[in-house]
C-alpha cells in the first residue's frame, strides 16, 4: 500500500441476475450508485466500477486509518440480452482492466429466499474456477440478500444453513464458512455499509491482504 495509513478493498460482486448484486454494491457504497430496481429484465449489461473513501474507519499502531473501497458490479447470469460467454468475457476483461493489482474479495450474491439448484456443486465450484481461477476459494465470500425474509419466518441463520440444499452447504464448506446474511430493514445505507465493510474487512485481514491475481 502506498499510503500506510489507508487500506484499500477491491470487491467483485458476482451473482445470479435479480440477485440484488447492484442493490449491495450501493451498500457497500454508502449511496445509489447502481442502478438496481425491479424490471421483467437484466438491468446490467457492463461491467462498472465505483471508489469511495471512507476517513477513519480504523485505528492501526495509534493513527486513524482511511478505507478505500473499490466496488466492480456485473451482469448476471441467466442474461436476458447476453450469452453466458458474453458476461464471463466482459467480467475478465474489467478485472484486466480495473484490479491490474488483483482481488481482495468476490463476493457471490445468492438469494436466501431462492435456494441454489446446480446438478451438482462441482458444476458451481468450476463456473467460478473458470471465471476467477484456482485460488477463488480463498478470496470468495457468500452474501445471502432477502435476509429479512428469514426473520419474517422466522428462521433463524444457523437453521437455514443446517437445511439448506447440498449445493450452498458444499459452497460454504468450500469457502471456509465466509458468509454474510444481508438484512437491511431499520438501517440506513451508511449503516449497513459500515456492518458490511467491517465483516469484509475481517476476511481480507485474514488473508495478509493479499489479492487474488486473474489475468
Amino acid at each position: 500500500m502506498a499510503d500506510t495509513n489507508e487500506i484499500t478493498m477491491n470487491i467483485l460482486l458476482l451473482g445470479k441476475t435479480k440477485s440484488g448484486k447492484s442493490s449491495l454494491g450501493n451498500s457497500l457504497l454508502g449511496s445509489y450508485e447502481f442502478e438496481s430496481q425491479f424490471f421483467p429484465y437484466s438491468l446490467t449489461t457492463e461491467c462498472r466500477l465505483c471508489r469511495i473513501r471512507i476517513p477513519q474507519f480504523a485505528r492501526r499502531m495509534g493513527k486513524e486509518l482511511c478505507l478505500k473501497l473499490q466496488v466492480l458490479d456485473t451482469p448476471g447470469s441467466p442474461h436476458s440480452s447476453l450469452t453466458q460467454e458474453e458476461v464471463k468475457y466482459k467480467i475478465k476483461r474489467a478485472l484486466s482492466q480495473q484490479f491490474a493489482e488483483g482481488l481482495h474479495m468476490a463476493l457471490l450474491v445468492l438469494r436466501a429466499d431462492i435456494p441454489l439448484y446446480y446438478k451438482s456443486p462441482t458444476q458451481l465450484f468450476l463456473s467460478i474456477q473458470d471465471l476467477l481461477g484456482p485460488n477463488w476459494i480463498y478470496f470468495t465470500t457468500v452474501i445471502f440478500t432477502h435476509g429479512d425474509q428469514l426473520h419474517e419466518a422466522q428462521i433463524k441463520e444457523d437453521e437455514y444453513i443446517r437445511s439448506a440444499p447440498k449445493t450452498v452447504s458444499s459452497l460454504l464448506e468450500k469457502v471456509h464458512n465466509r458468509y454474510i446474511f444481508r438484512d437491511p430493514l431499520d438501517r440506513t445505507l451508511r449503516g449497513e455499509r459500515a456492518i458490511l465493510a467491517s465483516r469484509l474487512l475481517d476476511y481480507v485481514r485474514q488473508n495478509s491482504y493479499q489479492t487474488l491475481q486473474t489475468v
